[in-house]
């Protein structure tokens, strides 16, 4: 399919414009989202009114994308978020992670792009949709960039969808070659769902491994980072995660564990301060999640927010979040980059969101802490083998913004019996402030850690933030406990000396909760239930949550102070919740609801979050809810319904004079689509 010549004449005028940066570049700039997170800063921001607190709950759907024949079958895990340049939407839908151009006024079908990897595709550790493209424009040529999901990197003609032959080889770069280690084409282990962040003509890519406990070896695809030419494909510089013998951090990786270590990509967004000519990178951990005795010593860069320079990749400053990780507390979201006010004096900042439910805010300039991180002890743990760091930084501001320790205090409190039953059902597990270590799981007790690891706090949509305000709003789940042990695996199964278990159990190959299978592979492995501590005992009191509501909570913080501005419950009250037979008479205020996927969008007056599961109530069918916030109280001033959960953040861009916002729903037995609301003429 070809695009319509004025369509083509908008989207090269609005690219010609923003390169021009002349007053109508800025308008341009404004009413589009030509990057995933809105902007390289990672904002997530348009300041656009047009939809308000006043009509948000009369939207109506303007158009429709069901993904299901983009692939040899449905994805129920549809996470994208669409870019919008020109009147084009831009995204990535389907098993295969095929990329669609659609009119973004009526949501027709213009070009689709697939590549069928085969093996290499089936062997991929990040699989499904992904998360979204990228798009550059230098004037006269346009093109969209995206990662397969046997990771190479394709140009595509953004007019037409073909490959660009100029780039790379026949329009693409693979991924795993030129990386400074072997690794096999087909087999070895490296992916990405994120896009890759573009500015001016250099493109970064990061890098993702399986999401899993239990890693078959210790000695995984070292997670380097690389940029590249956007016109030619040529590789501009490699940032080694894991350093190398003489490079700066080697020293922090004891008994030479640097060379058999693997793992410390960055999956999440980059985020670039174009003027400082800097990237930052939110480094993850190291192999493996929970176990870490092959490896003693801080070992930099895993957990670290590292700025590298644009044109060289060298390092400018790094500061280590976590030292030693044992916890899955890896960095999970994009580094938001905003120009901030404290004590009267301006500070260009970076913020950094994570699972533990701190923000970490830094002068992103050099590295240094807005408000004191002091390092603060923490306990040591006793598992055989293991190496611990005596103390963490800890930041002093802001406060955590979610859950990150279980005390008896967070446990099920709606009737003193429930929470007699809670804390009886404690007494097989350890109970303690975050950065409580993983324990060896034995009968009858400790089976493992409760411990909100891998899904609490913010998750991969990371958290966004108002420019003009200097307030973040974070999502943040309260609820998504697991208990962690750990056991010696059977023969075969990993090198590692422990992998994450119940004692009394079979060990296996733990998946996490975000692994998906691609059109090219086979059915997966059965996965242990989320809270279920890998196979463990489901964490319920009579089929409630052990712990208590909100189960999740939007956060608006004040960078200038680094108060908690507002928090409230995110989204509606469960209906298990609701109609539970114990808590009948019962006044439940609004709880929340129990994901960590769920990703925000700020306008000008408005912060807007779906549910992350459906309801059913006496003002809607059965379905989720889009619901706006006020960003300046927290009330909620709108709601339109979803036939199903969001499950990628929703975006906002005008077109002539009509703003719309585009979601991604899926989950359940609902496939993936993209919806788009507009208000009625």
């Amino acid at each position: 399919m070809k695009i319509s010549a004025p369509r083509l004449a908008a989207g090269t005028l609005a690219a010609a414009l923003l390169m021009s940066g002349s007053a109508l570049a800025q308008s341009a700039k404004d009413v589009e989202w030509p990057t995933y997170t809105a902007d390289l800063a990672g904002s997530r921001y348009r300041p656009l009114d047009q939809i308000n607190a006043g009509n948000f709950s009369k939207l109506e759907v303007a158009w429709r994308f069901k993904t299901d024949a983009i692939g040899n079958r449905p994805e129920f895990k549809l996470e994208g978020t669409p870019l919008e340049v020109g009147g084009v939407i831009y995204a990535t839908a389907g098993s295969r992670r095929g990329v669609v151009a659609l009119d973004a006024v009526t949501g027709e079908l213009m070009w689709m792009h697939s590549e069928r990897e085969g093996a290499r595709a089936a062997a991929s550790p990040r699989q499904l949709s992904g998360r979204g493209v990228s798009y550059w424009a230098d004037g006269k040529d346009q093109r969209i960039f995206y990662v397969t999901t046997g990771y190479r990197l394709l140009a595509l003609d953004a007019k037409t969808g073909a490959r660009v032959p100029a780039f790379g080889t026949a329009g693409e770069v693979d991924l795993k070659t030129d990386w400074d280690q072997e690794v096999d084409l087909t087999s070895g282990e490296a992916g990405l769902h994120s896009a890759p962040t573009i500015v001016g003509n250099t493109i970064i890519v990061g890098a993702a491994f399986r999401e899993g406990f239990t890693p078959a070896k210790r000695n995984n695809t070292k997670g380097y980072i690389r940029a590249y030419d956007a016109r030619t494909g040529k590789r501009l510089w490699t940032f080694h995660t894991i350093p190398k013998k003489g490079e700066f951090g080697y020293d922090t990786w004891l008994n030479g564990s640097a060379e058999d270590t693997g793992n410390t990509g960055v999956w999440t967004q980059i985020t670039v301060d174009e003027g400082l000519n800097l990237a930052y990178l939110a480094v993850e951990s190291a192999t493996g999640d929970f176990y870490g005795g092959h490896r003693p010593g801080n070992g930099l860069f895993g957990d670290t927010l590292v700025a590298v320079d644009l044109t060289t990749g060298q390092r400018k400053w790094h500061f280590q979040l976590i030292h030693h990780e044992l916890w899955d507390y890896d960095n999970s979201s994009a580094p938001l980059l905003m120009d901030i006010t404290v004590a009267g004096k301006p500070v260009k900042a970076v913020a950094l969101p994570s699972k533990q439910g701190f923000l970490y805010v830094f002068d992103r300039v050099t590295g240094k802490p807005v408000w004191p991180m002091p390092e603060t002890k923490v306990p040591k743990g006793e598992v055989p083998g293991e190496w611990y760091s005596p103390t963490q930084p800890i930041p002093s501001k802001p406060k955590a913004y979610a859950r990150n320790g279980v005390a008896p205090d967070d446990l099920v409190d709606f009737t003193p019996e429930l929470h007699a039953k809670a804390l009886e059902l404690v007494k097989s597990f350890k109970l303690g402030p975050v950065y409580t270590p993983p324990v060896v799981s034995t009968l009858p007790g400790p089976l493992g850690v409760l411990s909100y690891s891998p899904q609490g706090g913010t998750n991969w949509p990371g958290g966004s933030f108002d420019p003009e305000t200097h307030m973040a709003y974070l999502y943040a789940c309260n609820s998504c406990v697991g208990a962690y042990g750990l056991q010696k695996p059977p023969p075969g199964l990993s090198d590692m000396n422990y992998v994450i278990g119940v004692a009394g159990q079979p060990v296996n190959m733990i998946r996490g909760p975000g692994d998906g299978v691609g059109a090219d592979a086979p059915p997966p492995p059965k996965v242990a239930p989320a809270g279920g501590g890998g196979g463990g005992p489901r964490l319920t009191v009579d089929g409630l949550p052990l712990l208590k509501p909100p189960y999740s909570t939007i956060s608006a913080i004040n960078l200038d102070t680094g108060d908690i501005a507002w928090q409230i419950p995110a989204g509606e009250t469960p209906d298990f919740i609701r109609n539970h037979p114990a808590l009948k008479g019962l006044t439940i205020p609004r709880t929340g609801q129990s994901g960590y996927q769920i990703g925000t969008l700020v306008t000008k007056s408005l912060v807007v979050a779906g549910d992350g599961i459906v309801t059913t109530t006496a003002e809607h069918p059965r379905g989720a809810m889009l619901r706006a916030y006020d960003k300046a109280s927290g009330k909620e001033v709108g709601a339109v319904w979803m036939p199903a959960p969001q499950s990628g953040s929703p975006m906002t861009y005008t077109v002539n004079g009509k703003q719309y916002l585009v979601v991604a729903i899926s989950g359940g037995n609902y496939s993936g689509e993209y919806v788009a609301y507009t208000l009625p003429n």
